[in-house]
C-alpha cells in the first residue's frame, strides 16, 4: 500500500509519519486489496482544543473509502479514523463474500 501524507502549513514530524504508517498497515489485515492511502492533516485556527483534523482516503477497488475526524491530537484523530475505516472494510468484505 502506498501512503501519501499531506499537511499544508506545517511540517509533519517523523514519529507521526511512522505512527500513521503503522496504523494504516494494520488495516491490511482486514482487507488485502488496499491500493493507496491519502492522509490529510490540517490544523484549524479556532479557540477550541479539538482543532486537529485528519482525513484519510483509502483507495480500494470499487469505490474509495473516506473518513474525517477532529480531535485534540493527530494521533487520537488517526486512531478514530482507523477504527471507522476498519468497520467500513469489514462491511465491504462481508458484501463481497455474500456476492461471491
Amino acid at each position: 500500500m502506498k501512503v501519501n501524507v499531506q499537511a499544508p502549513n506545517f511540517a509533519v514530524k517523523e514519529d507521526l509519519l511512522v505512527f500513521i504508517e503503522k496504523r494504516l498497515q494494520k488495516l491490511e489485515q482486514f482487507y488485502d486489496k488496499i491500493v493507496a492511502a491519502d492522509v490529510f492533516l490540517k490544523v484549524q485556527k479556532t479557540s477550541e482544543k479539538e482543532n486537529k483534523i485528519t482525513e484519510i482516503l483509502l483507495s480500494v477497488p470499487g469505490s474509495d473509502l473516506i473518513c474525517k475526524k477532529e480531535s485534540k491530537t493527530f494521533e487520537a484523530a488517526i486512531d478514530e479514523c482507523i477504527q471507522s475505516l476498519e468497520r467500513q472494510l469489514k462491511k465491504r468484505k462481508q458484501k463481497e463474500r455474500s456476492f461471491a
